[in-house]
């Protein structure tokens, strides 16, 4: 008889946290050995790892992504509690502590034997839903004999209702920020992580991102709005999906647009690609073009986005959804 499900493992990117991991003698800060950890250690990503790494500056030098994805974890293991169907809710990262391997040690340890998996992306390529569970799978391998098995939610959830409304909520808190009648004249822009175009020809993540774009904005009432990609590295044009979310900003100051009002709907916590590639680098282009700017949360621990990770693990778990 198979075992029930008796916990879950939110798999994520990871960001630097203070300790040093102890690489160099010379420490250079854990935002370097973090962004080294996600380039490599390849002589042309020496660079990209020091101009990634600053950003980190602006912060302290540290990431909210860890404290985040910990509380969205609480949330969710209060939220299955709550619905009679307890289970504890760990939080593994590909490039940086907890590592997924050190999650599923500690899951070990506490005598879990069957773990439900989930990527928290809500849009799949390669690079995230495939590339998570993969390193998911290796990692158990790296935890031990006593590691959980893994099993991973497939089903996707980019338009999930509650995963629209929790997007909604957070455009319509942002919009009761701005002075009265700001919000119906902005221009609303909904955002996701650049990914190669060679990458997205094959995967299903370009498609799914404007569907939620589309349903958002339809949730909203808001007939026109905007979609462009973030956080792409400085490579040739056409490489990486576009248009850049500043060329998109700039586009609507041309068409006289005066506030811009961006919906990062691609991530799903606050951290430094959008702390800093938006309310930094594109908060200033809106600012040199004249235009207000304006952001809405991510969906963080929005009661209907835990809400639905409860909903998708409870279907999963009774064998309802693959």
């Amino acid at each position: 008889m198979t075992e029930p499900l008796d916990s879950v493992l939110l798999i994520g990117f990871g960001g630097p946290t203070p300790g040093c991991c102890r690489r160099y003698g010379d420490c250079p800060g854990e935002a370097y050995c973090y962004v080294e950890n996600i380039v490599g250690g390849r002589p042309d990503g020496a660079e990209r790892i020091r101009e990634v790494a600053g950003h980190y500056k602006h912060f302290g030098g540290f990431s909210p992504f860890s404290a985040s994805s910990q509380k969205q974890a609480g949330a969710l293991e209060t939220c299955l509690a709550a619905a009679g169907a307890p289970m504890l809710v760990y939080v593994g990262f590909r490039f940086w502590t907890p590592y997924l391997r050190e999650a599923l040690a500690e899951m070990a340890r506490r005598g879990l034997r069957r773990a439900l998996g989930v990527v928290l992306a809500p849009h799949r390529a390669k690079i995230s839903w495939e590339a998570y569970q993969g390193a998911a799978r290796a990692a158990r391998g790296e935890a031990g004999e006593g590691a959980p098995g893994v099993e991973f939610l497939e089903t996707g959830w980019f338009d999930h209702p509650s995963f629209i409304e929790a997007i909604a909520g957070g455009v319509r808190r942002a919009a009761g920020r701005m002075a009265p009648g700001r919000f119906e004249k902005a221009r609303l822009i909904f955002t996701a992580h650049s990914i190669p175009v060679s990458m997205a020809k094959v995967s299903p993540y370009e498609d799914e991102f404007r569907r939620t774009a589309a349903a958002a904005a339809k949730a909203l009432g808001v007939g026109r709005y905007d979609t462009g990609f973030q956080s792409s590295p400085d490579v040739p044009p056409g490489t990486w999906l576009g248009p850049d979310v500043t060329e998109v900003v700039r586009k609507a100051a041309a068409e006289g647009a005066e506030d811009v009002l961006l919906a990062p709907i691609g991530f799903i916590c606050d951290h430094v690609e959008v702390l800093y590639d938006l309310d930094e680098e594109t908060r200033g282009v809106a600012g040199e073009a004249g235009m207000g700017y304006h952001r809405a949360p991510t969906v963080g621990t929005h009661p209907s986005f835990i809400a639905m990770l409860r909903d998708l693990v409870l279907a999963r778990a009774a064998g309802k959804i693959a």
